[in-house]
């Protein structure tokens, strides 16, 4: 998940895992995979930098869940 800003200042947050593409146009635009979009305030490059590190962590996070599942295995 990742926290953009709308332009009257509110916050929420979008599940990475379903962004489509972000393009300028000179807003900001997210499209979801099912087409919904959002203007958000953030420029793109804040929102590739948010996803990369959404994406690490959840990467990070599975991995550990998976070695420890397979510790108490054996």
């Amino acid at each position: 998940m990742i926290t953009v800003t709308r332009f009257n200042k509110t916050r929420f947050v979008i599940n990475a895992d379903w962004i489509e593409t972000v393009e300028s146009t000179p807003d900001t635009v997210i499209t979801l995979t099912n087409g919904k979009k959002f203007i958000v305030s953030e420029p793109v490059e804040d929102i590739v930098r948010q996803v990369i590190e959404y994406k690490q962590k959840t990467f990070i996070l599975n991995r550990t869940i998976n070695s420890s599942s397979e510790n108490d295995d054996k």
